[in-house]
């Protein structure tokens, strides 16, 4: 991972950078940062999620589930860009996605941890999906096949548990889903 100074850098400044590139750019903190491409074990793992959150939101329309590259703007003074690798947003916010890019917070956030980007997931934009009010955010760990739930109560996100291969995922964010963790994994 790369870093660069981002401070009082505007969303077009940004949104010219190099697209397709071998980096995933951010803007968190006031850091602009450049991260390579991730893993096949992590694309995998990304992969299967969004097939079974593509699949169940197909027969439950409920929303809209996108993976990377998609940035997410959370704010715009300072700018804060994202990209999870996995991001939903329900009907009745569909209003915040635009033809290049998502503008404010998704109802759920996905960041599944690679080398280098841990502490960054756990810390920095833990603290980021906080502030800007995503309703959920999912940690998912491929070294301990697990994902951590986390969701805001009274704007301070509370560590609704960790889910592991032997349990069942599910969210209040879309009633009748219910899968396996052990689904993420790839074998």
């Amino acid at each position: 991972m790369r870093a660069a100074k981002a401070k009082g850098w505007t969303l077009e400044e940004f949104m010219a950078l190099p697209a397709g590139g071998p980096f995933r750019y951010e803007i968190v903190g006031e850091e602009l940062l450049m991260t390579p491409s991730p893993d096949t074990r992590h694309q995998r793992i990304a992969r299967n999620l969004l097939r079974i959150l593509d699949l169940f939101l197909q027969s439950h329309p409920l929303g809209e589930v996108f993976g990377v590259p998609y940035d997410v703007v959370l704010s715009h003074d300072p700018l804060r860009v994202v990209q999870p690798d996995l991001l939903y947003v329900s009907r009745e916010r569909r209003s915040i996605i635009g033809p290049s890019h998502v503008e404010g917070s998704p109802d759920l956030v996905v960041e599944i941890l690679s080398e280098g980007t841990g502490q960054r997931d756990r810390r920095d934009k833990f603290s980021l999906y906080e502030r800007s009010l995503v309703p959920e955010y999912w940690i998912v760990d491929p070294e301990s096949e697990s994902v951590q739930s986390f969701r805001l109560s009274d704007g301070r996100y509370a560590d609704s548990g960790v889910y592991r291969t032997d349990t069942l995922l599910s969210t209040p964010l879309l009633p009748g889903l219910a899968f396996p963790v052990r689904a993420l994994f790839p074998a």
